[in-house]
């Protein structure tokens, strides 16, 4: 894969596309520093039509909500995917139309969707219209149309990627698509056709390179104390998971928890990333033999694994492979363990729109390689994006549980409005919030059965935008509410004082221990999203190992869980980083168990290469096997792995473990 010119050519969208739509929201006098009169009937002496001015009204009333900026940069990337998403699916046949929406069967940018439009049969095509645009000669109208139609038809068996166009989206389509030069032309160029087949994980190397120019602005403008806001934390806070780690993180969680339980299904072979345990005693073994009774006893669909932070899906889409490897295991064909991983295990949550966009299309597009009947709009993929309550119209509630009695009316309602008050500014916390254990069915027939009556009928549409918006809230709370066999992530980096008033003060509530940084928040709340004996795995700055700061953080986790295995990376996993860790740990305590902990670098400034830390890895370099009960048994609790054996035995006799009490 050219990551070289996939950034380049992401870096270069960003830009073309924002010029791009702006350049179309000065057509209806939208400019960033007025936006005329919402309710005009014409713009630049034309008149527009009744369609116009209704987008043209919703435009501007985004901007008024949002600010200029904001917007165009959401249209930007919103067409941004879309295009992405329609190359990666025309290079691998998977359009149900089977003709390429952007070149021809020799991948020449001659769009087949234009030669053969007047042969298509797409739900929404107007062949009148197709004819008029084709006897004009008008390639580029035709163009848009069949684009825009093509993504509404999408919309059925893509609803997170493809929602329909209706809206100022469609009013802000960028124009001269068809020329020599155009973000289209160029991607096509830019990217050679072989890096897009089969490979989703361009998918994740183009949205991080998309961000990387707005990160350096948010960067830059955190040295003039400007905090960093809800809709610049994922840019500011995201980074690409090198493809090596994402598979050690998988494997050694949910592979983990798989092979423990089911010694003979011999999938550990096929795992280059999976480290063996080290030898443990005979009271740990018997602890470990409870453990794996209950691993024993489930079955594939009964596994649930979380990605809290999932950006674009790069986890979920490898632990997407691991799991089919298990259903394979357990005797299920493609097709059918395809269509279980969707609906059974995989999980996934971001406070970025347009990282849910991407991550639900990998996950999807993974499905498909798997699973050629997978895009039939039936399949359920429970990856979201987190919404917040601040737009719902609470006076709707009283409609709401028509039919229901009385009781289960009024206890429906507490818990909805407990639940919207807890999603209030959800975007400002993120995965990192705690939503309590409601009764989610109840909450579902109580949204579902809507009854305005007259009383509301000149807003029953209000009412319909208000059940669809409770219904995805509701999807989304008991996905952050539910405990999960396997959580692995990639968290956010970031001095929680670089961000807002707000998260500054939840975070000192809620997590006194890691405060700090939201890498370290997440450690908490991962193994608080695991069930007892899940498995936790992320990747993290090592800050937390040894900083006096997060020593209550390294009690906690030496006390009540247990570490099954480390790679101490240093710098350069994330370039010239300031370093990473990346680890396996049980959510149960397992006193004297042995861990494995390497260490893969020479010295601890130097910034070695990824490749070069994956053969160190493969050759072992630094291995080093140790009891982490043992580092209770040093002033403020390090994860000293390389501390000699002798003298932690040693500390062990001056300082037992019984004399410790929990730090203030």
């Amino acid at each position: 894969m050219d990551k070289n010119a996939i950034k380049k050519y992401a870096v270069w969208a960003r830009r073309e596309l924002i010029s791009r739509v702006s350049q179309r929201a000065a057509l209806y006098e939208i400019t960033d520093k007025d936006y005329g009169d919402a309710s005009a009937d014409s713009v630049l002496g034309r008149v527009m039509s009744a369609e116009e001015k209704h987008q043209r009204q919703a435009l501007i009333a985004q901007i008024r909500e949002k600010g200029y900026e904001q917007v165009m940069e959401e249209i930007a990337y919103t067409w941004f995917n879309r295009f992405i998403a329609l190359r990666f699916m025309e290079v691998n046949g998977y359009l149900p139309s089977r003709v390429r929406v952007f070149t021809d069967d020799e991948n020449n940018f001659k769009p087949q969707i234009l030669t053969e439009a007047i042969n298509m049969e797409l739900d929404g095509l107007d062949m009148e219209k197709v004819y008029a645009l084709k006897n004009a000669n008008d390639d580029d109208a035709l163009f848009k149309y069949m684009l825009i139609v093509q993504c509404n038809a999408l919309s059925s068996i893509l609803p997170g990627m493809f929602q329909r166009i209706s809206d100022y989206t469609e009013l802000l389509f960028p124009d001269n698509l068809l020329r020599e030069g155009s973000v289209i032309e160029q991607m096509i160029s830019m990217i050679p056709e072989e890096d897009w087949k089969d490979a989703v994980q361009i998918i994740g190397w183009l949205y991080q390179y998309y961000n990387s120019e707005k990160k350096d602005d948010v960067f830059a403008a955190l040295k003039k104390n400007v905090k960093i806001t809800k809709e610049n934390i994922p840019a500011a806070t995201q980074l690409f998971t090198p493809d090596w780690i994402v598979r050690y993180m998988v494997e050694n969680s949910l592979g983990r928890l798989w092979v423990e339980g089911h010694p003979e299904c011999g999938l550990k072979e096929n795992w280059k990333y999976y480290l063996e345990e080290a030898p443990q005693e005979s009271e740990v073994q018997a602890k470990l033999a409870e453990i794996r009774k209950e691993y024993a006893a489930l079955n594939p669909e009964d596994i649930k694994l979380i990605d809290p932070c999932m950006g674009s899906g790069h986890i979920l889409v490898y632990a997407f492979d691991v799991l089919m490897q298990i259903y394979e295991s357990a005797g299920y064909s493609q097709r059918d363990a395809a269509k279980s991983i969707l609906e059974h295990n995989i999980y996934g949550l971001d406070i970025d729109d347009r990282a849910y966009q991407l991550a639900y299309f990998a996950v999807m597009m993974k499905a498909r390689q798997y699973n050629r009947r997978i895009l039939n709009g039936e399949n359920t993929c429970h990856v979201y994006a987190i919404q917040e309550s601040n737009t719902i119209n609470r006076a709707h509630l009283k409609y709401l549980g028509a039919g229901m009695d009385d009781l289960e009316v009024n206890t429906a309602r507490v818990q909805l409005e407990g639940l919207l008050d807890t999603l209030r500014d959800a975007k400002e916390y993120g995965s990192i919030l705690k939503v309590e254990n409601y009764n989610w069915e109840l909450l579902r027939r109580f949204v579902a059965v809507a009854d305005a009556g007259e009383q509301i009928s000149m807003d029953s549409a209000g009412l319909e935008v208000t059940v669809a918006q409770l219904l995805t809230l509701i999807d989304i709370a008991e996905t952050m509410e539910r405990k999960y066999d396997v959580v692995v992530t990639n968290p956010p980096y970031r001095a929680v004082s670089d961000c807002s008033d707000k998260l500054n003060s939840f975070v000192k509530k809620h997590y006194p221990n890691s405060k700090n940084d939201l890498s370290t928040v997440f450690m908490e709340q991962t193994l608080f999203l695991c069930k007892k004996h899940g498995i936790m795995s992320m990747i993290n700055i090592p800050v937390w190992m040894s900083k006096s700061s997060f020593e209550n953080l390294r009690y906690e986790l030496l006390s009540a869980h247990t570490f099954v295995n480390m790679l101490h990376c240093g710098r350069g996993i994330f370039g010239s980083d300031f370093g990473t860790t990346t680890f396996v740990i049980w959510n149960d305590y397992i006193h004297s168990y042995c861990a494995v902990f390497h260490q893969l670098f020479d010295e601890m400034g130097a910034v070695d290469s990824v490749e070069q830390k994956e053969k160190w890895f493969f050759e072992r370099k630094g291995c080093f096997h140790a009891q982490p009960k043992m580092f209770l048994n040093i002033a403020s609790y390090p994860i000293a792995y390389s501390t000699s054996a002798k003298l932690l035995e040693i500390l062990d006799k001056e300082k037992p473990l019984s004399d410790f009490a929990y730090p203030r």
